[in-house]
């Protein structure tokens, strides 16, 4: 069956289709209800149906003949160390610390945060919680103590998992003094907190909450699965919000499963026993889909890394891993590459290895810029997909499926709508444009299974952020166009979010955080364009009258709040101090033209502009 009639296929009937997708997992009890909607008219996909996805990624191929092929594979260059679990003893290891954290007190429906750098037992973690029906919320180790808190009381967990340090190039991060600082920070008190001691940087000290990692395995006994509703919660993923306060997206079970599984063979081609490498961090969602329970559900082999692009030790190292454990697939963002192709414009350091293994790249987390997308196609001669998704869907919303059929490559698309979303653009009546108009990215409801049926006890702000703005669709908040073969392009996000290195950040939240210095009257912070990143955050700040503090003093401090509140990785480093920011009458500031004067892009001066000739004041501020 070709893509053309794939897609039909479901558009015909979605439930028929999407039953069909669920008899290729193991169900302990068949759904009654293939879709149905709950009593706030949401959908739920498999109502009535049981199952554990931990049993499905672990127990069901020891079961079936798998026991002894490799299930994960860690490479660290950071710690200059390779270790590997076949299925046997990932499901072993994965049901030793599910006693662990039974002995703590954890059931089914608590809630576990895991604050932890790229380790295996990182992915062990999650699994277990999956195992005992516990629901995880994985905090990117990135995080600053007060991100980590806000999440704390959020989520309001039991235990929270984490390790004495995450190792960067040539630094070590130690986690357990922000993670100390997160607790005093939040108001929900976890009971428990589990430590992994790495021989790099060991905790000194521990409080009365405090267990060593490798005490209590010796303490516990391993534990079963424990079955669970489809429609029970298997984690919670923050992301960021407009509103500077993380939304927390939930996935359910049995979708997950289903469209997990679905989605490695028809848009990965990936099968079992195959070797899949996503180079992500299991703090967002793509180290959740496709570094942990995609390829396990699956039965392949998924690689952990715990390193960098580049300078671990050079720019081919990625071409290292690729030859060293024959990489069928591969998924990384667009940043590495470009951090590579800076490092190595040639690519000569790809002579150095045999990647004959590699099949197809895949391309995501942002827009792949055409220059990087041509440069990896002649240097590969492989295909490179750059395809869509978000934390909301969990999985792609747009890809070329490659184990349907393979597509001719646009250069700037993401390609077509992937099965199981009705993906339309919608112009600001809700009316749909034709070919090559730009309009608002939306999904036909009902969203396919593994999207996010709801936010974390926040039904209100699910149907506010995502559902209210058209009716009838699920809203991306991002724009962009169909062409005349249907390829979709986005163009990027609508609201205040922006991508950093693939990161999702909020440049409102970072405005918040500007404006506690008391030096600031207002600022405004903007994503411009950048060669390496994608985009970076520039901030725009007012200063209130009197001050008389040193101009770079006063950068150095408000770059040191976001970088502290937030974290280093949110790449907030330039700061321009102006005398005003440019507003419509009515007081709201023009965000999206000073963004449009960043990247050196045509724009239109607003009719509703308080004063027009702040916008050259804006201008030459930027050096524009």
């Amino acid at each position: 069956m070709n893509y053309k009639d794939h897609y039909a296929h479901f558009l015909a009937s979605p439930e028929t289709f999407w039953a069909e997708q669920a008899d290729r997992i193991a169900w302990f009890q068949s759904p009654q209800n293939i879709l149905s909607r709950n009593e706030r008219g949401h959908y739920r996909w498999y109502e009535g149906g049981k199952l554990n996805t931990c049993y499905l990624a672990t127990d069901f191929h020891v079961e079936n003949g798998r026991g002894e092929q490799l299930a994960l594979i860690y490479d660290s260059p950071v710690t200059n160390s390779v270790k590997k679990y076949t299925y046997r003893e990932l499901r072993d290891a994965t049901a030793q610390f599910a006693g662990v954290l039974s002995n703590l007190g954890v059931s089914k429906g608590d809630r576990i945060i895991i604050y932890m750098p790229m380790v295996p037992e990182a992915a062990i973690a999650m699994l277990a919680s999956a195992r005992l029906g516990a629901v995880h919320s994985v905090v990117f180790g990135g995080f600053a103590s007060h991100e980590l808190a806000i999440r704390i009381d959020d989520a309001k967990p039991k235990v929270v998992v984490s390790a004495s340090c995450g190792i960067e190039i040539n630094r070590k991060i130690p986690y357990k003094p922000l993670l100390d600082e997160a607790i005093r920070l939040a108001k929900h008190k976890p009971e428990h907190c589990v430590i992994l001691n790495r021989p790099e940087l060991e905790v000194e000290s521990m409080t009365a909450r405090d267990h060593d990692w490798q005490q209590a395995l010796h303490e516990a006994k391993p534990v079963n699965y424990v079955p669970v509703d489809a429609t029970d919660p298997l984690y919670i993923l923050y992301t960021s919000g407009t509103t500077g306060l993380p939304k927390g997206i939930v996935r359910d079970n049995g979708g997950h499963a289903v469209a997990l599984k679905y989605s490695m063979d028809a848009i990965y081609n990936t099968k079992p026993g195959d070797v899949y490498w996503a180079a992500s961090d299991v703090g967002w969602v793509v180290g959740h889909s496709y570094i942990v329970y995609a390829p396990l559900l699956t039965g392949c082999t998924t690689i952990l890394f715990e390193g960098k692009p580049v300078k671990t030790p050079d720019a081919g190292k990625f071409w290292h891993v690729i030859a060293e454990h024959q990489v069928k697939t591969f998924f990384t963002a667009p940043t590495a590459f470009r951090a590579i192709r800076k490092e190595d414009p040639e690519g000569k350091l790809l002579q150095d290895y045999d990647i004959s293994s590699l099949r197809c790249l895949f391309l995501a987390g942002e827009r792949t810029d055409p220059p990087t997308l041509n440069w990896l196609q002649n240097l590969l001669k492989i295909p490179v997909i750059d395809h869509w998704w978000q934390t909301e869907t969990g999985w792609p919303m747009v890809a070329n499926m490659m184990g349907i059929e393979e597509l001719p490559v646009k250069a700037g698309s993401a390609s077509v709508p992937v099965c199981g979303y009705d993906v339309c653009v919608l112009d600001t009546s809700g009316k749909e444009v034709g070919p090559n108009e730009e309009g608002q990215i939306v999904v036909k409801l009902p969203l396919p299974p593994g999207c996010l049926p709801s936010l974390y006890n926040d039904d209100d702000r699910f149907e506010k952020s995502y559902l209210s703005r058209y009716p009838g669709y699920y809203t991306s908040g991002d724009g962009g166009y169909k062409d005349e073969d249907g390829y979709v392009f986005i163009m990027g996000r609508t609201d205040d979010v922006i991508n950093v290195a693939g990161h999702r950040l909020s440049t409102g939240e970072m405005e918040e955080l500007l404006t506690l210095h008391k030096s600031v009257a207002e600022c405004a912070v903007i994503g411009v364009m950048d060669e390496l990143r994608g985009q970076v955050p520039v901030g725009l700040v007012v200063l209130k009258d009197g001050v008389v503090q040193a101009e770079q003093e006063l950068i150095d401090e408000l770059i040191a709040i976001v970088k502290e509140k937030i974290g280093a990785f949110a790449y907030l480093r330039k700061i321009l101090i102006v005398d005003r920011l440019p507003k419509t009458r009515s007081g709201k500031i023009l965000r999206n033209v000073m963004r449009k004067i960043a990247d050196n892009q045509e724009y239109n001066t607003p009719s509703t502009i308080d004063d027009p000739a702040i916008l050259d004041e804006i201008s030459s501020a930027l050096g524009k």
